[in-house]
């Protein structure tokens, strides 16, 4: 029996609105996914630390502060430092279509905007561990 997906939210830097991020985190595990909720304001060593401690398959990150341009790029090396190469890193909020892309070409996965619904994400994730995890 394969054990259900583990995904990590996270809202990181000074963003204090985490409505959205929590109702995500409530439709992942509504999906059948195991999800951590880091809370309010983690840094991305924190959210790399906590990933790696809870052997996640992905990081979904919430921004609305935007930040994403620093917070995106930090994370995914702190990621390449600790070689974690098969863990998603992806998330959502106010990105400009053009900084997603930019984001996306340094590996982070699809960025979801204001709209996206939870089954959308849910199927993303779920599709992206099939593809790219051993287990």
């Amino acid at each position: 029996m394969s054990r259900p997906i583990r995904v990590l939210v996270a809202k990181v830097g000074l963003d204090g609105h985490d409505r959205g991020a929590k109702v995500i985190a409530t439709s992942l595990r509504d999906a059948g996914m195991e999800v951590i909720y880091t809370g309010l304001r983690q840094t991305p060593e924190m959210v790399v630390n906590a990933a790696l401690q809870e052997d996640v398959d992905a990081i979904g990150v919430s921004i609305l502060s935007g930040a994403h341009n620093t917070i995106f790029p930090k994370i995914i090396q702190l990621m390449k430092d600790k070689g974690m190469n098969d863990v998603l890193l992806t998330g959502g909020g106010i990105i400009p279509e053009d900084d997603m892309a930019q984001l996306q070409a340094m590996g982070v996965g699809k960025l979801f905007a204001p709209g996206a619904t939870t089954t959308e994400i849910a199927d993303y994730i779920k599709d992206w561990v099939a593809a790219n995890r051993n287990f």
